[in-house]
């Protein structure tokens, strides 16, 4: 890919979408399907509404695999005076800028931390309950990509690109996934009840390790804090091994995604976390490989011709 292709990605960085609040990038994203899809493989059916809050469903075809991708970002919450409340698990070093709008008008500030307490630095009040995020400063190199919030826009991207070719599956836009989640029960009763989907990819960003490198390629996790159905997490990584597109395995003891609720849901449904290694996660220098990015779109699209 070259750079006019990371234009989306920068785009989708610049959303103002914290958890709980991600009704712009629900917006962005249909706004950004009905202007393209008419040149894709298939044009999707859109499925949202009041049943569905801010969540998006994309509809392509027979589905027989569902992607999850959360749309939601961490942030902060301003409560009284000058404090601040983290929205998810954000890094909060002093002197990170964040940016947002209350009653007044437009907001730029800087972050402060005082032994575990958060401030915000403003030449006046804020509204209570505001929201505020990192200030995007997107960056782009011979090898990577730069940038707040690559967990999850990365994610949101790839599935975008996957959707191009996309003959049949679901491509699921969740929310409120860094803050205790709670969307993806419901999209479960969905896609299972209504599309008859039992398998699942989830589209979402891990971390670069001692085991997990940049550049190595698309990681495909065996296990986080939960742990997936063997036999499936087999038939990805043997489809992978299939693709000839470089992977990773992962595992890891900690760390969540969507995956965590659609174990927990009701309806049984497989699932496997595949996703591309960052840097410097929940701070405001995420930093990705492109080789991964290239990696995780060539994978999802291999995974969702052939599962």
């Amino acid at each position: 890919m070259d750079s006019s292709d990371y234009q989306l990605l920068n785009e989708l960085c610049e959303v103002f979408a914290p958890s709980g609040n991600e009704i712009a990038m629900k917006d962005f994203i249909i706004e950004y399907v009905e202007t393209n899809s008419s040149s894709w493989h298939t044009r999707p059916e859109l499925i949202h509404g009041a049943a569905f809050q801010d969540c998006l469903i994309l509809k392509f075809g027979k589905p027989r695999t569902a992607i999850f991708a959360h749309l939601d970002s961490i942030g902060f919450t301003v409560r009284y005076e000058n404090q601040l409340v983290p929205i998810g698990s954000p890094e909060a070093e002093t002197g990170y800028e964040l940016v947002g709008q209350d009653s007044m008008g437009p907001i730029e500030c800087k972050l402060k931390e005082d032994e575990g307490y958060l401030f915000y630095d403003f030449g006046r009040g804020i509204d209570t309950g505001t929201e505020l995020v990192f200030k995007c400063d997107f960056r782009e190199t011979k090898n990577y990509i730069q940038s707040c919030y690559l967990d999850n826009r990365l994610g949101v991207f790839s599935a975008l690109k996957v959707a191009e070719t996309l003959k049949d599956g679901l491509i699921v836009f969740s929310c409120g996934e860094e803050h205790g989640g709670g969307t993806v029960p419901f999209l479960c009763k969905f896609i299972y009840e209504h599309c008859h989907v039992k398998q699942a990819l989830v589209s979402d960003i891990t971390w670069v390790t001692e085991g997990v490198l940049p550049g190595k390629g698309v990681v495909i996790s065996m296990r986080d804090m939960s742990v997936p159905r063997k036999s499936y997490i087999n038939k990805i990584i043997e489809l992978a091994e299939q693709s000839d597109v470089p992977f990773q395995i992962e595992v890891e003891r900690s760390g969540g995604s969507d995956g965590r609720e659609i174990q927990a849901s009701p309806y049984p449904i497989d699932w496997c976390f595949v996703g591309a290694p960052e840097d410097f996660v929940h701070s405001p220098d995420e930093k990705v490989h492109k080789k991964d990015i290239e990696a995780m779109i060539d994978l999802y699209k291999y995974l969702m011709e052939n599962l």
